[in-house]
């Protein structure tokens, strides 16, 4: 079998057993907050009486093992149950699966990081390449020291400043991305401007600085001296030489930064009051609602490891070293 193809099975059966240990430690996690959950969704005013029908209802009753089992083997399927919210004490159950609460808040954070990785890509490219190949001159220092600030400044910090020179000062932008189903697309766009523009801050800086330090680190090669004896130019050389053996470190923090964006949104989306699956989360926990909070914790783990997983298939595949076997 070919190194690369070998490789890939191995990087992609690691990936489904680190699915695993991830889905046990979200059930666990689940099972180790205090207090009854019972309680928690019908009210104090909840009989025990009804508390125990409602336990034995969800099957709450249960081993934990058995319901882990039956918990993953319908996450397998794409069943992650019912959501908790919607029932009361009074017995009314209103409650919805937590496919129909999941499905358009991931669209909608979908959508987001789409919007910015659109933008953000290839302007970290294009910025950390033109940095590199004008190292040290006044715009890479310019550029650093922008790119130092954005790290260092907090997220929310980030987003309010946005609302406060674009919807308040300067009414551009609504500071409010309350979209919906039935929003139009370029409404929708419109309205998820400041939300997109804040992780666009965020993560070009970390794309940006990664790209120029990959390409700087490959431009004392061996090869990369030859090319440039022969008198290739400098654009020649980042392009045709340093940045194609540049792609594996490149991929990598390209796949973090993406996987930060449908991940680690939570933040912006509650600041925004966007309807994504960050602020789904944030709305499951504060009612307790805990299929739901599995779910959306099953969904980032999953993307977060599918899209590191792509991270390192580009590096295989793009290494000479494998490409080439002796």
């Amino acid at each position: 079998m070919h190194p690369v193809i070998s490789t890939v099975i191995q990087r992609l059966a690691l990936g489904v057993m680190t699915l695993f240990f991830v889905s046990l430690i979200i059930f666990s996690s689940i099972e180790l907050l205090p207090g009854d959950f019972g309680e928690a969704v019908l009210g104090q005013a909840a009989t025990e009486e009804t508390k125990a029908a409602f336990r034995k209802e969800l099957g709450l009753d249960e081993p934990a093992y058995v319901r882990y089992i039956s918990w993953a083997g319908s996450a397998l399927t794409g069943d992650f149950g019912t959501s908790f919210s919607g029932r009361n004490a009074s017995g009314v159950d209103r409650s919805r699966p937590v496919v129909e609460l999941v499905a358009p808040r991931l669209w909608n954070t979908l959508f987001l990081a789409g919007m910015t990785a659109i933008i953000a890509v290839p302007l970290s490219m294009f910025l950390g390449i033109t940095t590199a190949l004008y190292r040290n001159s006044i715009y890479d220092r310019v550029m650093n020291a922008t790119t130092l600030t954005t790290i260092s400044t907090p997220d929310f910090f980030v987003a309010y400043l946005l609302i406060l020179f674009l919807a308040s000062l300067n009414p551009i932008f609504p500071s409010l991305a309350n979209v919906s189903d039935g929003t139009e697309f370029w409404d929708r766009v419109y309205r998820s401007t400041l939300p997109a523009m804040t992780l666009t801050l965020v993560i070009v800086a970390y794309m940006m600085r990664m790209t120029r330090a990959a390409i700087i680190n490959l431009l004392a090669s061996p090869y990369i001296e030859m090319a440039r004896l022969k008198g290739v130019s400098k654009m020649q050389v980042i392009l045709k030489h340093a940045l194609p053996n540049a792609w594996a470190p490149i991929a990598t923090v390209i796949a973090f930064n993406l996987a930060y964006l449908v991940v680690g949104v939570v933040v912006v989306e509650v600041v925004f009051v966007y309807p994504g699956i960050g602020q789904l989360m944030v709305d499951a926990v504060t009612s307790r609602d805990i299929p739901v909070v599995q779910a959306c914790a099953l969904i980032f783990a999953a993307t977060y490891i599918l899209l590191n997983l792509t991270a390192d298939i580009v590096g295989i595949v793009t290494n000479p070293r494998l490409l080439h076997p002796r």
